[in-house]
């Protein structure tokens, strides 16, 4: 059941959006008999719906033999009450469709907890509909009736548990916290984007683990997943696949989901993951950099990523390559499916964790062939020659080789300092609306002749 309003543009993806009503419906395990739609100047208080579309649902569940009608948009409690009462089938609305998958597929105790907890915030000020067969027994004076009793011990134990969740997943999120700090020396890339954009598939692609799950349904994956990738040259980053975004998502489940999403916080660079074959992938931009706006992440360095172009109708691409190079210059086109599909990307954070590392000249004695090796290994030597008995060295080292080069005697200077996540190549950062700002070259510093502090 979908219902826009006249004055909005929804009603021109109306089509849309109901497939994508009806593959959350097929997730959760139901099956699609029929749709009906309605435009609205507003909702009605009462119903949503006008009177007389209510009347019409009714006949159309009688006629089709349905036993659950689900809304495209949010109802209040008592909407949803009063349309039950009218049409005598169970009611849902897209919030509480959602809360149901996530409830069926959240697989860690992490995710479990998070799920319960966005759904008994959605339950809390839906109670008195739960409750409609203790009604008609009302209490007298200083008496109350059994209706009103169980209501207030639900409400109790609901708020209590409330309580529980929540200090259990601080626990979680403290817990976290230690094993990014644990991570701080590693280059670490966040995958966002809409679900079923593609994200799982690019995850398994370049970490060429096959046990990434993968499956082409709307919320695959909810639980934070992190691989070591390589990306060649001897570089190697944390890729971690967060959970994915949709339109009107329910907000106790963003909220429910900050712990999760704190991987995208906490991160060096997000990939924006895009369907480059859906006919929607605007609308679900916009819908992911809204949601990564309300999570405080902005100003994060991102690169928006065009996946599936394998799956662009051939007369297509060209026009979605234009369309996207006017909108968001820059921008990735992969593939996760074809062969070397996704060497654009392996490129791009190749060139963005090189501009995270300082380029240094080293001082190594000569004779020290251990210490030359190990800087050989773990960085990226771009000169080496000889000065005498001193091998100098011209390479870009992490935080954590520097460290052990420095305890082993050798002199280090710096000779170009590290980008300071700004805007670089692809790399874009949102603006406060939500909405990409123009990328641009980050000057390089003169170079400087300092000894590392």
């Amino acid at each position: 059941m979908s219902a826009p309003f006249k004055r909005s543009s929804a009603k021109h993806h109306v089509e849309e959006h109901l497939e994508e009503l009806a593959r959350l419906a097929d997730t959760a395990g139901a099956v699609v008999v029929g749709t009906l739609t309605q435009q609205l100047d507003r909702p009605h208080p009462a119903t949503y719906l006008g009177t007389g579309k209510v009347e019409e649902l009714k006949l159309r569940i009688q006629e089709l033999g349905a036993t659950l009608v689900i809304f495209d948009d949010e109802l209040t409690p008592a909407q949803g009450k009063n349309v039950e009462l009218m049409v005598h089938t169970r009611v849902m609305d897209r919030a509480e469709l959602i809360l149901d998958i996530f409830a069926t597929r959240a697989r860690s105790s992490e995710a479990r907890m998070q799920v319960e907890l966005a759904q008994l915030e959605y339950m809390l000020p839906r109670l008195t509909r739960m409750w409609t067969h203790l009604e008609k027994m009302r209490g007298g004076i200083g008496m109350r009736g059994p209706g009103e009793t169980q209501l207030e011990t639900d409400r109790r134990l609901i708020q209590h548990r409330i309580r529980v969740l929540k200090e259990r997943l601080a626990d979680v999120e403290r817990a976290r916290e230690i094993q990014r700090q644990q991570r701080q020396s590693h280059f670490r890339v966040a995958l966002v984007g809409y679900t079923n954009a593609g994200k799982s598939s690019v995850l398994r692609a370049l970490a060429a683990d096959g046990e990434v799950f993968v499956e082409d349904r709307l919320f695959a994956t909810l639980d934070p997943l992190t691989r070591e990738v390589d990306i060649g040259d001897g570089y190697t980053v944390l890729l971690t696949d967060t959970v994915g975004f949709i339109r009107k998502l329910p907000h106790h489940l963003v909220a429910s989901f900050r712990a999760t999403l704190a991987e995208a916080r906490e991160a060096d660079l997000l990939l924006h993951v895009i369907d480059a074959s859906h006919p929607a992938w605007e609308e679900h931009r916009d819908v992911v950099d809204g949601v990564l706006a309300e999570l405080g992440l902005s100003s994060r360095p991102l690169i928006y990523v065009m996946n599936k172009m394998d799956a662009v109708p051939g007369d297509m691409v060209d026009a979605v390559r234009a369309r996207v190079a006017n909108l968001m210059p820059n921008s990735l086109f992969v593939s996760a499916l074809a062969v070397d599909g996704l060497e654009p990307l392996r490129r791009e954070l190749r060139e963005s964790l090189k501009r995270q590392r300082p380029v240094l000249e080293l001082r190594v004695p000569a004779s020290n062939g251990r210490l030359i090796a190990e800087i050989h290994r773990d960085g990226e030597v771009l000169e080496q020659f000889n000065e005498d008995d001193v091998m100098v060295l011209r390479a870009r080292l992490d935080e954590r080789t520097i460290g052990r080069v420095r305890q082993a005697g050798a002199r280090i200077i710096v000779t170009q300092r590290a980008a300071q996540g700004t805007a670089h190549g692809a790399v874009q950062a949102l603006t406060p609306g939500g909405r990409p700002g123009e990328s641009g070259h980050t000057a390089q510093p003169e170079i400087e002749s300092v000894p590392l502090p």
